[in-house]
Formats: C-alpha cells, sequence, structure tokens
C-alpha cells in the first residue's frame, strides 16, 4: 500500500470576503514491495512494457499502437514482457512514480526507461528504436540462408 505524506500544511487557493480556502498538497510514495516488484518486473526480459491490457487485447489506443510498434520493430516474443497495470492498482500509481513519468504506457529495455507511446512512435519513425532493440539483442534472430552453416 502507497503512503501518503503531507507535503506542506496547505496552499492557499483562493479568498473570499470573510474567509481563505485552503488545499492539502499530498504526495504519494510507493511501499518497498512495490519498488521491489516493479524492478523485478523490469529485470524479467530485455524488453518490458507496462500497459493497459495484454499484448493480445489492449486495453487503450496507446497501448495498442505500442504493441503494434514493437511487433513491427520484430521484438522476439521469449525476450518481451508485458504487465497489465489493470490488474493492480499499486503498480498503476507505483510504475508512474517509479519512472517519474505520468501515463501508460511504458517502454523498458535493459532495465532502462525508454518512455511512453509519443516516445517510442518517434524513435520508431526515426530508426533509433530498431537500434535499442537490436543493441539489447531483442529481435528474433534472422534465419541463417541455406547452405550455410
Amino acid at each position: 500500500m502507497f503512503a501518503t505524506r503531507l507535503l506542506g500544511k496547505s496552499a492557499l487557493l483562493g479568498t473570499t470576503s470573510t474567509r481563505m480556502v485552503f488545499r492539502s498538497q499530498m504526495a504519494r510514495y510507493m511501499s518497498t514491495e512495490t519498488k521491489k516488484a516493479i524492478e523485478g518486473a523490469i529485470a524479467s526480459a530485455p524488453v518490458v512494457l507496462f500497459m493497459k491490457g495484454t499484448p493480445e487485447f489492449p486495453q487503450c489506443g496507446f497501448s495498442r499502437a505500442t504493441i503494434s510498434m514493437l511487433g513491427q520493430q520484430g521484438v522476439d516474443p521469449e525476450k518481451f514482457a508485458a504487465y497489465n497495470v489493470l490488474e493492480d492498482p499499486e503498480l498503476r500509481e507505483g510504475i508512474k512514480e517509479f519512472s517519474n513519468w505520468p501515463t501508460i504506457p511504458q517502454l523498458y529495455v535493459n532495465k532502462e526507461f525508454i518512455g511512453g507511446c509519443d516516445v517510442i512512435t518517434s524513435m520508431a519513425r526515426s530508426g533509433e528504436l530498431a537500434d535499442v532493440l537490436e543493441e539489447a539483442n531483442a529481435l528474433v534472430p534472422e534465419e541463417k540462408e541455406e547452405g550455410t552453416d
């Protein structure tokens, strides 16, 4: 469970003629267990995607687009893991805090945060995503040509 910590007594939102309105500012901090679970998930495969839904049944357009791009790049299914953040509210919020990135999906390659759908789309267009995935040895190996060893 996430712990909540008061960052400041209050923040002034506005005033009326007879009173002031205050709002508390709160921040979330993930539990040690959630952090360890995220670290384990990120280490579970060379290519890890935190998404809404599953690769077979994405639950948002951004997750669908990201899965499609990874497929077009030729990511080896044996070197890929996906985690459905809709199944676990702590994971859904914890991964945002862990990466300091506000949106889902989130892609990690060799334990390094790459970005969300917009970043991955840009990288795919420029060829940088293919380079990152190839460097990580995360693509389906090309078949040997016949007659070669």
